[in-house]
């Protein structure tokens, strides 16, 4: 008997791991390494960057209920957090499809690539709507998410560190999240590209920072 590659399973090369032990294995997209943060969801149809990038999102990991993330690629507009450097928005992400290959004028890379220089670790290839179905049950778990290329993972220890981790909890994130700057929104009409002009110098605040000139 010849095998098919459909009989082939590939090795799982990246995991979600649960406070209460569950663990979930699938295909891993985006950065490598692993981070103890919370799992949400989001049923948006379109705008992953600047999901990705929302600073509410700060410290979670986004669970995509729609299968298809990722196929109009990445660019540098559509991003929501004033100051891309710092990274202040979404650590891990969950899709149900694999990335596929960007379709869009507006894309400038993939949004593996993307993922990658944003260091949000991700997994993708499992049922997202039963995990969506199970966080509306129970709630936002804590969670440990890894990736590997080789899929070596000591469950054990990720397990630990899924169940010792502290959570969002009581966490003052504003002071995170702020860019720390005043901003000025100076787009003009129909020009379908984002301008911002910041200040130099830090303000005090640690709540919102943005201000809006209509």
């Amino acid at each position: 008997m010849t095998t098919s590659s459909a009989w082939i399973t590939e090795k799982p090369t990246a995991v979600l791991v649960l406070a209460d032990g569950t663990t979930i294995f699938g295909k891993g997209i985006g950065a490598t390494g692993h981070v103890q943060a919370e799992v949400c969801f989001n049923t948006a149809l379109t705008g992953y960057q600047e999901i990705l990038t929302d600073p509410s999102y700060l410290g979670q990991i986004v669970t995509f209920t729609f299968p298809h993330i990722g196929n109009i690629g990445a660019n540098s507009e559509d991003i929501e957090d004033l100051t891309p450097a710092a990274r202040r928005g979404a650590v891990g992400t969950i899709f149900k499809a694999d990335i596929t290959e960007p379709s869009n004028y507006r894309s400038s890379s993939d949004l593996d690539a993307w993922l990658k220089a944003r260091g949000i670790i991700g997994l993708s290839g499992i049922d997202t709507r039963a995990l969506t179905a199970w966080i509306r049950e129970h709630g936002a778990p804590n969670a440990v998410i890894a990736h590997d290329p080789d899929g070596n993972f000591d469950i054990d220890a990720l397990k630990a560190e899924a169940k010792a981790w502290g959570g969002l909890e009581g966490l003052d994130l504003a002071v995170v999240a702020t860019s720390g700057q005043s901003s000025k929104w100076n787009e003009t009409p129909g020009s379908g590209t984002k301008a911002m002009a910041h200040s130099a110098k830090p303000t005090q605040n640690t709540t919102s920072s943005a201000s809006i000139t209509v």
